[in-house]
């Protein structure tokens, strides 16, 4: 099982972990990696999101081999054991714990700021990861958060080695692994993006955690019959939702896309429905050529169009991605479609060719600033395009909007557009 970034991780994560969204539990996130993947599981199973500092002890002379471990609260966990084997005196053991029990206190300053820690007296507590290489520092969470008074300790985690997952799960009540590839040498090869998670991402996602959020749309997976197969989603409708967004996602990405699911929560958020679909079956998403049929993928559009209308009797609008950008232009340009209007971020109109005249939605391209062949493939699909259109440059922007503030941008662009051209307007 191969993850897009953290975000999807998690998400993926929060799936199998619903059977404990009733048991009101408590999720950690193990920095730095860890927070990102457990401000998922937190927000999809509803519960208070923390961190757990927690600082192993290694012995002196062999860094790797831990005889204990410190977290916050004044929690001590020693093994005699170790101390006994590795011939570690009392003043080594002193010396450590009170190295580690600075930085312990430097990394919760950092990452709580002035908030108070979650209590997780007598709590189900589930401690995630991003990741198991050894184990080590998972297991020694396991141990400070069950000193601490957790009355269940839960570890779950993308992917972890099996006999990782075999030892911890004599630390833990319960262990969840997603992926427990016999061919493991890193957790970052089961990632495409795993980039490094700055201290500013984990302040910033533990603030937002502690936010209050407007109350969530009302969300249902859904199957959708397109194109004689049978495809998976996701919709959400707010209250008195006034139009639905339909997702086209590209490049082989699927309704899981991080990127596409911040834009379609944004819209949510403004009263916008929004459905994010699988353009593809798991068996085809294997075959790269199928990712670049737009016409396979425009069809599997329109027929989740003809879906959502049946069921849904309001103003739809399509948000495309990459190849999906072209896949909507395509589906845009059918007769009988009628979409009230298209937003396409970092994509690739052009591929849309000879359906660009034909479409009669009016059109808002997005694209990053420095992603410079893209801009130009749209220029040349936007002098193509005979109806209502706008071509919009994100400053300092890459192709994934990956940039601090970039993809906020996109998002608040496409909410502008869609509410425009989708929803009564006052005169």
């Amino acid at each position: 099982m191969l993850f897009t970034d953290r975000v999807d991780a998690g998400q993926r994560l929060a799936e199998a972990l619903r059977h404990l969204r009733e048991a009101n539990p408590v999720v950690l996130g193990l920095p730095r990696g860890g927070v990102p993947v457990a401000f998922q599981v937190a927000r999809a199973l509803g519960a208070p999101l923390d961190v757990i500092v927690v600082r192993k002890l290694g012995v002196p002379y062999h860094r790797e081999l831990g005889f204990g471990a410190i977290g916050e609260g004044g929690v001590r966990v020693i093994s005699d054991d170790i101390v006994r084997r590795g011939h570690v005196s009392r003043q080594d053991v002193e010396t450590v714990e009170h190295a580690e029990e600075a930085e312990l206190a430097r990394q919760a300053r950092r990452f709580r700021a002035d908030r108070p820690r979650v209590s997780i007296e007598g709590r189900t507590v589930i401690v995630v990861d991003d990741g198991i290489a050894t184990g080590s520092t998972a297991a020694a969470a396991c141990e400070v958060v069950r000193a601490q008074g957790a009355a269940r300790v839960v570890l779950a985690v993308p992917v972890a080695p099996p006999d990782a997952v075999a030892w911890l799960r004599t630390e833990a009540d319960e262990v969840v692994a997603l992926s427990t590839p016999r061919a493991f040498s890193a957790v970052g090869e089961w990632y495409r993006d795993f980039s490094q998670t700055p201290d500013e991402e984990v302040v910033a996602l533990l603030a937002q955690a502690t936010t209050p959020s407007p109350d969530p749309a009302k969300s249902e997976e859904v199957d959708i019959e397109a194109g004689g197969v049978r495809l998976a989603g996701e919709l959400a409708l707010p209250d008195g939702a006034a139009a639905v967004v339909v997702f086209a996602h590209g490049s082989g990405s699927s309704r899981f896309s991080p990127r596409n699911r911040a834009v379609a929560t944004d819209l949510n958020r403004a009263g916008l429905g929004t459905l994010l679909f699988d353009l593809l079956t798991e068996s085809e998403a294997g075959d790269r050529a199928n990712v670049f049929d737009i016409e396979i993928l425009a069809r599997r559009l329109e027929g989740a169009t003809v879906w959502l209308r049946g069921r849904e009797p309001v103003p739809i609008g399509y948000f495309g991605a990459s190849t999906g950008a072209a896949a909507a232009l395509w589906a845009a340009s059918t007769a009988g479609t009628e979409v009230g209007a298209v937003v396409s971020r970092g994509g690739r109109p052009d591929l849309a060719g000879a359906r660009l005249p034909g479409v009669r939605a009016p059109t808002l391209l997005i694209v990053g600033g420095n992603d410079t062949t893209v801009i130009d493939l749209n220029r040349q699909a936007q002098a193509a395009l005979r109806c209502e259109n706008r071509l919009e440059i994100v400053p300092g922007a890459t192709h994934l909007f990956e940039e601090p503030g970039a993809l906020d941008e996109v998002s608040a662009l496409a909410r502008d557009w869609f509410t425009l051209h989708l929803t009564p307007q006052e005169p």
